[in-house]
C-alpha cells in the first residue's frame, strides 16, 4: 500500500524546483545575452541596449565571421587539436590507470609509480623549462606542440583509477580463468562496463582541449596557427576603410567588435552544446550494477 505525500513534502518539492529552475535560469542568462548581442546592430549593442533579447535583429556579424578565412582556419586547428588530443589522451589515461588499479601483491611498484604522478599534479618544472622543452624537440608552430606536452592528464587518470578499483574482482578472475590475458580484460571486459568513467574523462578532456588559449599563444610564431580559443583572445576588428567596398562597409554598419566577438564566442560554443548531452546520460547511469552476482 502506497501513502500519499503529505502536503508539507509537496511544497518541499514545489520550491525545490522553483530553486532549481532559477538557478538554471540564471546560469542560462550569460549565454542568452551574448546571443542576442550576436544578434544585434553595433549601435544597439555599443549603446548597452541588448539584454536578453536582440534589438534590431540582423545576421551581419555571422555571415562577417564565416567568410573570415583565419576563423575557418582557426576553427579546423581546433577541432584537429580536439580529434588528436583527446584520442591520445584516452589511451594514454585507460593504459595508465589499469595497471595503478591494482593490488600491491599484483603490481610491486604501484604505489611508487603512482606517487611520481601525483608528483606532477603537485608541483611543475615552470614556464620557461616547458617552452624550451617544446622548442628544444622542434614542436614549435606545428599541431603536436599543442596535444603531446598536455597528453598525459593525470587527474582524468586518476579518476579512472579509482572506477577501475570500485569494479569486481570476480570479473577478472573469470576472464583469467578463461585463459585471457591483461590485455583482454582491459578491452573486453573493463571498459564496456567503464563507460560512465570514460565518457565523464572524455568531456574533460574536450572542453580542456577546446578552450586551451595560453599555449596556443605561447607556442604558435604564425597567427595563422593560432586554434580557435586563442584566436578569439587575440582578435580585433580593425578594417582598412580605404580598401573597402560600398556594400562592405554598409554591412560594417550592422557589425562591431563587440557583436563580431560574441557570434564568434556562440559558434565556437557550439561543438561543446552539440556533444554534451551524448554524454550526459553517462553521468547518471551506472552499467556495472548487476553485473554479478553475489
Amino acid at each position: 500500500m502506497f501513502l500519499k505525500p503529505s502536503m508539507s513534502y509537496r511544497v518541499f518539492a514545489w520550491f525545490n524546483h522553483a530553486f532549481l529552475i532559477l538557478i538554471a535560469l540564471l546560469c542560462l542568462a550569460p549565454m542568452v545575452h551574448v546571443l542576442a548581442i550576436s544578434l544585434s546592430t553595433s549601435s544597439a549593442a555599443t549603446a548597452g541596449l541588448v539584454k536578453l533579447w536582440p534589438i534590431d535583429f540582423t545576421l551581419g556579424s555571422y555571415k562577417f565571421i564565416l567568410e573570415s578565412k583565419q576563423f575557418m582556419s582557426s576553427f579546423l586547428i581546433s577541432i584537429e587539436r580536439v580529434v588528436l588530443g583527446v584520442s591520445l589522451s584516452m589511451l594514454l589515461s585507460v593504459t595508465l590507470a589499469y595497471p595503478l588499479s591494482k593490488e600491491q601483491k599484483d603490481f610491486r611498484f604501484r604505489t611508487f609509480y603512482a606517487w611520481i604522478f601525483v608528483f606532477t599534479i603537485l608541483f611543475n618544472g615552470g614556464l620557461i623549462p616547458w617552452y624550451m622543452t617544446i622548442k628544444m624537440t622542434g614542436l614549435i608552430d606545428t599541431i603536436w606542440a599543442l596535444v603531446l606536452p598536455g597528453a598525459v592528464q593525470v587527474f582524468n587518470a586518476i579518476l579512472l583509477l579509482n572506477f577501475f578499483r570500485g569494479l569486481p574482482k570476480e570479473l577478472e578472475e573469470s576472464c583469467f580463468i578463461d585463459g585471457g590475458s591483461h590485455w583482454t580484460t582491459l578491452w573486453r571486459i573493463y571498459l564496456p562496463i567503464s563507460l560512465p568513467a570514460l565518457a565523464t574523462i572524455m568531456l574533460f578532456s574536450f572542453v580542456g582541449q577546446w578552450n586551451a588559449w595560453f599555449d596556443g599563444l605561447m607556442l604558435m610564431n604564425k597567427p595563422s596557427n593560432y586554434p580557435l580559443s586563442t584566436y578569439l583572445q587575440t582578435i580585433i576588428i580593425q578594417p582598412d576603410m580605404s580598401k573597402i567596398s560600398v556594400l562592405q562597409a554598409k554591412n560594417l554598419s550592422e557589425i562591431s567588435d563587440r557583436t563580431t566577438k560574441a557570434a564568434q564566442i556562440i559558434v565556437g560554443s557550439l561543438p561543446i552544446l552539440i556533444i554534451y548531452p551524448f554524454l550526459q546520460k553517462y553521468f547518471v547511469k551506472g552499467l556495472v550494477i548487476g553485473s554479478v552476482k553475489e
